[in-house]
């Protein structure tokens, strides 16, 4: 089986860092602090305008991007998933938003880095637009896709099925092709169930 895999909310647990990341920076620029957890865009999550929005990644980026840790046994459901003979696709929308100039086009490096430090293992590290996302999904002939973007898990699973890694920002997405997982080990049975598989 292919399977695609997101980093940010999926390998990383990237509703709770942005907070921990977010509060910070509205304690030390004296910024209000208003959070709608339901919310995934960051400036009507955190009702932040875009100025705000820059100077918070510029400052916070880098250091998410390189420091924030891997969620719970994701390393090792993966390499399990490897060696039961399934080909994984790390599939992210990282990109040059909010990076600084010093960094700017440095976020590929950076992520590969921050794999390799956190010993997970693949077939293949795609960057794309989040919009081409299912694009890459088709030609990669991945089968299932896990996902915690809304608008990602809505596009994808219009074609293949999605693992919703849970999240307060995607609780109301849900359709046939989807999937909730709550956990690195629980989307290991779901796979496991689909394939058919005894655990």
């Amino acid at each position: 089986m292919n399977i695609g895999i997101d980093i940010d909310g999926v390998l990383t647990n990237f509703e709770r860092e942005l907070l921990d990341y977010a509060t910070k920076m509205c304690v030390e620029e004296n910024w209000p602090i208003k959070i709608k957890l339901d919310e995934y865009d960051e400036e009507k999550g955190l009702g932040w305008n875009e100025e705000q929005t820059m100077k918070f990644w510029h400052k916070y980026l880098i250091k998410y991007f390189s420091e924030t840790p891997v969620r719970t046994f994701a390393p090792e459901v993966i390499e399990k998933l490897r060696q039961e003979g399934h080909r994984i696709y790390i599939i992210t929308a990282r990109n040059n938003y909010g990076i600084p100039k010093e960094h700017y086009g440095k976020e590929q490096e950076i992520t590969r880095k921050w794999l390799d430090y956190n010993n997970i293992k693949y077939t293949k590290l795609i960057f794309a637009k989040d919009e081409d996302k299912i694009k890459q999904c088709i030609e990669n002939e991945v089968d299932i896709m896990i996902e915690d973007s809304p608008k990602n898990i809505e596009n994808i699973s219009k074609q293949i099925k999605v693992i919703k890694f849970d999240c307060q920002y995607n609780k109301d997405v849900n359709n046939e092709n989807v999937t909730t997982a709550y956990s690195w080990y629980h989307i290991y049975r779901i796979i496991k169930q689909m394939k058919g598989d005894q655990l």
